[in-house]
Formats: C-alpha cells, sequence, structure tokens
C-alpha cells in the first residue's frame, strides 16, 4: 500500500515537471523521508547516555554547597510529623535553633547526594536492551522510574552511614535534641505526645527525593527539547521519537 501511494506521487510529479521543471523538486521534498532503525545497540547506548546525564546533572546540581538550602524546589523543612515541635520551638525563644537545624539538614543531604555517583553507575551499566526498549517508548519519566527502582535500596544502604556521618559532621543533633527534648520535657504538663524523629531515615529520603526531581527534570528536556540532546547518539535515539 505504500509503496503504490510512493509511486503514484512520483508519477504525479513526473507528468507535472513535463509543464514546469520546478514542481517536480517541491513535490519530491514533500515525500516523507524514512528515519534509519535503530539497532539494540544503539538504543540501549542512548539510553544509557541519557541516564549517565541526568545522574551526573542531579548530582552535580545537589551536592554542590547550598544544593539543596538555596532552592527552594527540593529544600528539606522541618520534619513533617515533627511541626507541633517547630510551632513549640519558635513560641519559646528557639527560631534561632530551628533555622540552624533546618539549614543543617540542607547540608547532610548535600554531602549525601555527592555519593550517589557509582550508585547510579551500576544500575546504568546493568540495563538490558529490553530495559531500554521499554524505557524509550515509556513514559515521560519513564528513564527516572527505572533508575530509582533499580538504586532505591542500594541508594538508601549506601546513604545511611553517610548520611549518619554527614549528621554527626554537620553537628545537626545538637540543634535537634536540645529542641526535641525541651518539647518531649513540657508534654508532662500538656499531655501531648512525645516526637520521637528518624533524622537519618528523613534526611536519606529527602535527599533521594531531590536527586531524581533533576534527573526526571533532565529526562524530559531530553526527550521533548533537541537542544539538550547533546551527543550524537542522544540525537540518534531520542531524534527517533520526534
Amino acid at each position: 500500500m505504500a509503496v503504490n501511494k510512493v509511486l503514484k506521487i512520483l508519477i504525479i510529479s513526473m507528468t507535472l515537471a513535463a509543464c514546469d521543471p520546478s514542481a517536480l523538486g517541491g513535490i519530491i521534498g514533500t515525500i516523507p523521508v524514512a528515519k534509519p532503525p535503530l539497532s539494540n545497540e544503539d538504543i540501549i547506548a542512548g539510553l544509557k547516555e541519557a541516564l549517565k546525564v541526568g545522574a551526573m546533572q542531579a548530582v552535580s546540581f545537589t551536592s554542590k554547597e547550598n544544593g539543596f538550602l538555596n532552592n527552594t524546589l527540593i529544600r528539606i523543612q522541618f520534619p513533617e510529623d515533627a511541626q507541633k515541635v517547630k510551632t513549640w520551638a519558635m513560641n519559646n525563644g528557639l527560631s534561632g535553633q530551628v533555622e540552624k537545624f533546618e539549614a543543617n539538614l540542607n547540608k547532610a543531604a548535600e554531602k549525601a547526594s555527592a555519593e550517589a555517583v557509582p550508585v547510579f553507575v551500576n544500575a546504568i551499566t546493568a540495563m538490558t536492551v529490553q530495559d531500554a526498549y521499554n524505557i524509550l517508548h515509556g513514559q515521560q519519566d519513564a528513564a527516572t522510574r527505572y533508575l530509582r527502582k533499580a538504586t532505591g535500596a542500594e541508594l538508601t544502604q549506601k546513604f545511611d552511614p553517610i548520611v549518619q556521618k554527614a549528621i554527626d559532621g554537620v553537628k545537626l543533633t545538637s540543634y535537634w535534641e536540645p529542641i526535641v527534648t525541651a518539647y518531649n520535657t513540657s508534654t508532662m504538663f500538656t499531655g501531648a505526645q512525645k516526637v520521637n524523629t528518624d533524622l537519618k531515615g528523613y534526611v536519606n529520603q529527602k535527599a533521594m527525593d531531590g536527586l531524581f526531581f533533576y534527573v526526571a527534570d533532565e529526562e524530559n528536556k531530553i526527550r521533548i527539547n533537541p537542544l539538550a540532546r547533546v551527543n550524537e547518539i542522544l540525537k540518534k535515539v531520542f531524534g527517533s521519537l520526534d
């Protein structure tokens, strides 16, 4: 069917060209040119490169000084399940402690993010052809979903000691413990429930959220913006979807 259609177009164009030679070039220009098929090697190389670009950019954005703290998109706030502690602290002259606590939450996440590269590299290296094909033809954030699923458990495990070291290094608990201790002491009189927030788990999760926010952002750029395809393999693989 497609071959017959192209032949008909050529016959008509040749007939018109007999009357007006300039018509032939214009008509041939309208004939769609098929893009060369992608090999499995192209697909997996392109998807690995896309993930590599996204992962490296994410680490670069989040691990730099104040990468979390000064970024309203990923800045880590006071733990959600301890907002009542923040309110109590602000009302009892501890606003300075709260500010220092939040600043150090973000510094801990920045230090942890810097160590994500080898975990990402391992997951990207392990990608199969089927993984790559599914990602290429999947949802807009399919690559990000793959990377998070592939690295989630390992990233949590790897981040635990890193986050703990970061928490200790920025003396996070020195700001947290006085606030929580004072609040928990007050519950003897208020009857409120005491708070025991897992800072390591909280920072770990928020650090990963910030990382994958930027992985997804880079993936989206590569999918929709040809200018974000910074090398030939990205242009070839993602250009096939345009």
